[in-house]
């Protein structure tokens, strides 16, 4: 059986498309792995079977270009990676599921709560999941009295950690807010931070939840992190993921584990997350047991066969291409 999966805005995911490739070892598929990136010098061009550059996602022609290469190549599985994309493939789920391609994409609703900061905060409230308090600056500024420095700010649709910065006073609260409207402020979480890797079948069922503490990060994603069989994580992220309106594929839930035992969830991500590589070397292997889901084959899903304490410590790697490889580049 030949299946292709494309994993769209492929840049430096090199784990991620390892994890693919051994999915498909695992079913024992004659399969490919293809890329689709706007930049023809992104790294994971070299490491796919295939490597298409499209344009950008707000262009009108990403849809048809991208569209045409699942046809013309029999993609059975796109996987989407970056946070700007997902209301895009959201939006078009049909175009892709009428040529036989399923997209490991949500629904609208659940890409819309997740990619707002203050939409993910109201739905956790109004959900009755646990969180911390959030407010706008301007709200703050006016009546800060029950507010305790320091405190997170962040941008209202930011992702990777960019635009992130810890206030210290209202002097620098007030000054970041002249310089951009979009910021939240929240307060900071007690405990330690972990991250679920969370996946979710076709019928809005959680299959597995596993998460790991995040004991390094750097530019907004883990390099260093041990995953924990937390029972309290880990049905907290079934219920978030089962609750969510027409969640599907894979999400990746932050969330702060207090001394005392308490969690409070800071963001839902509707996508893999930069730190699955460590949950599939784990046990969890999403991309096979969507694959077995798409393809009609046994599922081998085991929601709790995964290994505890595994530490993930991650280190730069590099791509060499000889001259001439990398297109527009005369020094290549």
């Amino acid at each position: 059986m030949n299946t292709a999966i494309l994993i769209s805005s492929v840049g430096r995911r090199s784990q991620l498309i390892g994890c693919v490739r051994q999915s498909l070892g695992a079913l024992n598929l004659r399969g490919s792995v293809l890329g689709v990136d706007c930049s023809p010098t992104a790294p994971g061009a070299s490491l796919v079977d295939r490597f298409f550059v499209v344009p950008r996602c707000d262009d009108s022609e990403f849809l048809p270009t991208v569209v045409t290469i699942c046809k013309e190549n029999y993609v059975t599985l796109l996987i989407p990676t970056i946070d700007t994309e997902l209301r895009f493939y959201a939006a078009c789920r049909e175009h892709f599921a009428a040529i036989g391609t399923t997209v490991a994409i949500s629904s609208p609703e659940t890409i819309e709560v997740c990619g707002d900061k203050v939409a993910t905060h109201q739905w956790l409230m109004e959900s009755g999941f646990p969180t911390v308090r959030q407010t706008t600056p301007e709200s703050l500024l006016l009546d800060g009295q029950a507010w305790t420095f320091p405190l997170a700010v962040k941008p209202r649709r930011g992702s990777a950690s960019i635009g992130f910065a810890k206030v210290t006073s209202r002097q620098v609260l007030r000054a970041l807010s002249q310089e951009r409207s979009d910021l939240i402020v929240q307060e900071f979480a007690l405990g330690r931070e972990h991250t679920i890797n969370v996946l979710v079948d076709r019928r809005r069922r959680c299959v597995c939840a596993i998460p790991h503490v995040r004991l390094e990060v750097r530019a907004g994603e883990v390099s260093k992190g041990t995953t924990v069989k937390h029972r309290g994580l880990m049905e907290l992220a079934a219920q978030i993921a089962e609750r969510l309106p027409g969640a599907y594929g894979p999400l990746n839930i932050q969330c702060f584990l207090g001394p005392d035992g308490i969690l409070q969830v800071t963001e839902i991500n509707a996508r893999f997350g930069g730190g699955f590589p460590l949950a599939h070397r784990a046990g969890a292997d999403f991309p096979r047991w969507m694959l077995e889901e798409l393809l009609g084959l046994p599922s081998s899903a085991s929601p709790n066969d995964w290994e505890d304490g595994l530490t993930m410590l991650r280190y730069d790697d590099a791509v060499f291409l000889p001259r001439g490889t990398v297109a527009g580049n005369d020094n290549a």
